[in-house]
């Protein structure tokens, strides 16, 4: 009984124990629950029409999208863009697609296996004329061809049971099939969208007549006028209410889709020092002697580090950097240049030329691998092939026997020399192409088997170069670095609010700059290499705060410090933004100074009069409605004055003012004349439903872009 009171004495402390240890437990499974909710949101590269969108699954739908782009830039033999460039295009590209997909739905659209498997066969959809890989194209026409990409897809599935090296090789191709297939279906998809779209858009003859006099018909004036830049800005003061008004009235104008973030930041260039600059000076002087007498030039090249690596070789000027192929043809054959400084890329570069040639700039070409368990039996195999086809044996129809196409194929002089630099192994291959005899059968030795190569045609005949180049970057020391990134580090560490960094820059050689548009999808600060963990900190940071100093650019060459001074939600921006309200300002002052114009205008009857009253004048031809006018007086396009001109009859007079984009206008027509052409009613009015389908269809994504309410988080991955 005294135990039972002593509990009962303590009954509130039990209560409150009790209590605890049960908030202990619900917290931590609600601790929990927050982890893993903010787990999963760490891993959303976005959000769009609320679905969420997992990093991985995005970051390969963009190595996709590169792969295939790169491969399409490289047949046409264009340079790829920028990696950053691809990544945004493929944003674009995955965000319409979300949008589409979505409205398609909704409205019952779909795209079946059937309709894809049709467009495939019937090879004529437009689509289909930009696939870039050549296996896939009808070796006449060389346009795409089904059965030659049925051809390649069976010989792929049947190589990756048989042949997992000539697997490996087509793999690439197989690859950028599957994507293109997909935007394919994306692309069928958008084609009934906007078919649906432009069934609900029609013309009639009116409006055809009217498309076709604003195209033909042709007007000259005589213009008086009076630009703003002639009223001083004094004269034309706002009041606020009138600046607000102004702003109501442009609003629409200031809606962003995303929140917009504004940073100003010190940017700072780690450059070589004296000392540096002379060491490389004394290094690049040994190499110089060494390359002008060794016999083993590659050797020499890969101890110098170059940025440009040696093939062993020829190829053509666009395979070097343009400042070498700028002197490869005043160089005689076995001379050296350098060391010479090229400031562009802030290098220090030594030529010596080998030889110079010509060669065919492209190459057609077919070939059979031919690999076994040893180089003995494959060299055996690959000699019975050889004796076989100069015996009068098909080519194809052998190629086929090994699983193969040995189909003709292309090659260009580049891409040959870049794949002697992916690997030396491919030197027999390049020289074969570059020098066997037209049509002949070439059994060429590798060290993991044998190729039969024939070559079925060369042309557009060019020099080609055989050049070893060191090029070594002007760079600072490791002594260097620290000295610069301690200086400035104590520089950030003694201002630390903006007010004392702006105050201070210039006294430490430092400037600070400003960046107002900072958004989710900046892949990088005001285009600094490697400032992705700045973007990071942007959309974590507070207005006011002050960032760690980042090491960043190209090579780690940059230090970057930022600080946050405004956050725009998304939405509307306000009069509040200095940019906005500045422009604003600038709008209502126009208008300000329009309604001076337009007073001393006021009474002006013909040209003459309008000079009297301070107009200049000058002529003015060729005007049509469909173009805006331009002024060349002035330097000015006025899309407002190709209407009112095309409203004034012949010989007549302007009858009150037109408030242009620069100034105020009077005119008079002094001669009207018709184009020569005729009036076809159903073409133009298919070409205005056309028109004004686009001009809908644009307006419409815009809206569907901003109800899809996309959330980019892409910078917390890239």
């Amino acid at each position: 009984m005294a135990a039972l009171g002593k509990i009962r004495s303590k009954g509130p402390l039990l209560v409150l124990i009790i209590a605890l240890g049960l908030f202990a437990f619900i917290a931590g499974d609600g601790l929990k629950s927050c982890e893993s909710f903010s787990a999963q949101k760490r891993n959303q590269a976005a959000n769009i029409l609320g679905e969420k969108i997992n990093a991985q699954d995005y970051q390969k739908y963009v190595e996709e999208f590169k792969e295939a782009m790169q491969v399409e830039y490289s047949m046409q033999g264009q340079q790829a863009p920028s990696d950053e460039q691809l990544r945004e295009m493929a944003w674009q590209q995955f965000v319409n697609e979300k949008i589409i997909v979505n409205e398609a739905k909704s409205l019952g659209l779909t795209v079946t296996d059937e309709e894809i498997n049709n467009i495939i066969n019937e090879g004529t959809h437009q689509f289909l004329m930009g696939i870039a890989i050549p296996q896939f194209h009808n070796e006449q026409t060389g346009r795409f061809d089904a059965n030659a990409l049925k051809q390649f897809l069976a010989n792929y599935n049947n190589a990756r049971k048989t042949n997992p090296q000539l697997a490996e090789q087509l793999e690439p191709a197989h690859r950028y099939w599957l994507f293109k297939e997909d935007q394919l279906r994306t692309s069928l998809l958008m084609e009934k969208y906007q078919a649906m779209i432009q069934s609900a858009v029609l013309s009639n003859p009116v409006e055809a007549k009217f498309a076709y006099d604003a195209e033909k018909t042709e007007s000259n004036i005589e213009l008086a006028y009076i630009d703003y830049k002639s009223i001083n800005d004094n004269e034309a003061k706002v009041s606020d209410n009138e600046i607000k008004a102004k702003y109501d009235e442009l609003k629409e104008r200031f809606y962003i889709p995303q929140e917009i973030r504004e940073v100003k930041y010190i940017n700072v260039k780690k450059e070589a020092s004296a000392s540096d600059r002379a060491e490389l000076q004394k290094q690049m002087s040994e190499y110089q002697e060494e390359l002008a007498t060794t016999t083993n030039i590659e050797q020499v090249v890969r101890k110098s580090q170059s940025r440009v690596q040696y093939a062993g070789v020829a190829g053509p000027k666009s395979v070097f950097p343009s400042d070498i192929a700028n002197r490869l043809d005043s160089m005689a054959v076995g001379a050296i240049v350098g060391p010479v400084e090229n400031k562009a890329d802030n290098t220090l570069n030594i030529i010596r030329l080998i030889s110079k040639t010509s060669q065919a700039d492209s190459i057609q070409y077919r070939m059979i691998a031919v690999g076994a368990q040893t180089p003995a039996e494959a060299k055996k195999t690959a000699d019975s092939i050889y004796t076989a086809l100069n015996g009068g044996a098909d080519f194809e129809a052998i190629a086929k026997k090994y699983n193969q196409t040995g189909e003709k194929q292309w090659i260009t002089a580049a891409q040959a020399y870049n794949a002697v630099l992916q690997s030396k192994e491919n030197l027999p291959i390049v020289n074969a192409w570059n020098n066997g005899a037209i049509n002949a059968y070439q059994n060429v030795a590798l060290t993991q088997g044998n190729m039969i190569i024939q070559v079925t045609d060369r042309r557009s005949v060019s020099t080609k170069y055989d050049a070893a180049v060191i090029k070594k970057t002007i760079d600072f020391s490791d002594e260097t670095s620290n000295e610069i990134y301690n200086k400035f580090n104590s520089f950030v560490a003694a201002n630390r609010t903006l007010a004392d960094m702006e105050k201070n820059a210039k006294k430490s050689n430092y400037e600070v700059r400003e960046m107002r548009n900072v958004t989710t999808s900046s892949g990088l600060l005001a285009g600094i290499q490697g400032s992705r963990e700045a973007i990071k900190w942007v959309f974590e940071a507070k207005e006011g705060d002050i960032s760690p100093v980042y090491s960043c650019g190209a090579n780690t060459d940059e230090l970057l410090v930022c600080v946050l001074t405004k956050v725009n939600p998304k939405g509307y921006l306000s009069l509040d933004n200095d940019e906005v309200k500045e422009y604003v300002k600038s709008e209502a002052i126009k208008d300000k100074k329009a309604e001076i114009i337009i007073a001393k205008m006021k009474g002006a009857n013909s040209i003459a009069s309008a000079k009297q009253k301070g107009c200049k004048t000058t002529s003015v031809e060729q005007i049509t409605f469909n173009a805006p006018t331009m002024i060349p007086a002035i330097q000015a396009s006025e899309p407002i004055l190709s209407g009112a001109v095309s409203a004034t009859a012949k010989g007549k007079f302007s009858s009150h003012p037109v408030k242009g984009n620069m100034g105020v206008y009077l005119f008079q027509v002094t001669d009207r004349k018709q184009l020569p052409g005729n009036f076809d009613a159903k073409q133009y009015q298919e070409q205005t439903a056309m028109q004004n389908m686009r001009t809908m269809f644009q307006t419409l994504m815009q809206d569907l872009m901003r109800k899809a309410d996309v959330a980019d988080n892409r910078y917390l991955f890239m």
